[in-house]
């Protein structure tokens, strides 16, 4: 990869995320859903936290207002570092899976800072009516906007087998979680570092000939 193909790739994934947030917004109403197919769903909902919905208010004494600020704030500032650390990369001549890799997590951490700093005055809200694009007044303020995801298949949709003690009938979701595109970007980044760290991250071979001469016999 290089300084055009960088570019490129985040730019594709930020626009195919926001174009999909974006079509979801306007065309959904909140808490909407439709099957694909048995096995996936479009379901629209707003994360006003972090992953899984966490919010900072649950951990800290601070209000939900105060919260979703610092995160937002948090994020801007690891957008950043995150940015700094591909720029860096890129100029280093690194390889490609590190590259790609980052490329991934910063358009993703991006897509998902523009809703957290602009949805809430680009968008009205959406409950009980799909939202107005360039409303008058919006339903947030700056810095208070909310997350649009809409990804949903869980792997296993059950019930609990009746023999199993206080689960027994109840129903069984493995992996029930609602996300979005720039969620699927960030994941595949991290986890291109993690399955395949020793080429994103090569070990520099020291060209030294007296240390061939130094191997114990």
């Amino acid at each position: 990869m290089n300084t055009r193909t960088v570019p490129l790739l985040i730019f594709l994934v930020l626009f195919l995320d926001q174009a999909v947030k974006f079509y979801i917004k306007t065309n959904f109403v909140l808490g909407e859903s439709i099957d694909v197919f048995s096995w996936f769903h479009i379901v629209f909902i707003e994360n006003e936290g972090a992953a899984w919905g966490a919010k900072l208010s649950d951990l800290l004494p601070i209000s939900d207002r105060t919260g979703k600020l610092a995160l937002t704030l948090f994020r801007i500032v690891a957008i950043g570092g995150i940015s700094y650390w591909t720029y860096s990369s890129l100029k280093k001549g690194a390889n490609s899976w590190l590259l790609t890799a980052q490329s991934l997590i910063l358009a993703g951490a991006l897509g998902n800072i523009i809703d957290s700093v602009f949805y809430g005055l680009l968008f009205t809200d959406s409950w009980g009516q799909i939202a107005q694009f360039l409303p008058p007044v919006g339903y947030e303020g700056f810095f208070h906007g909310k997350v649009v995801d809409m990804i949903y298949f869980p792997l296993i949709d059950t019930t609990w087998p009746e023999w199993v003690p206080l689960k027994g009938g109840s129903p069984f979701r493995f992996f029930d979680a609602v996300f979005n595109i720039a969620d699927v970007s960030i994941s595949t980044g991290v986890g291109i570092l993690l399955v395949f760290g020793s080429k994103a991250f090569p070990k520099e071979v020291e060209n030294n000939p007296e240390s061939a001469q130094q191997q114990p016999s």
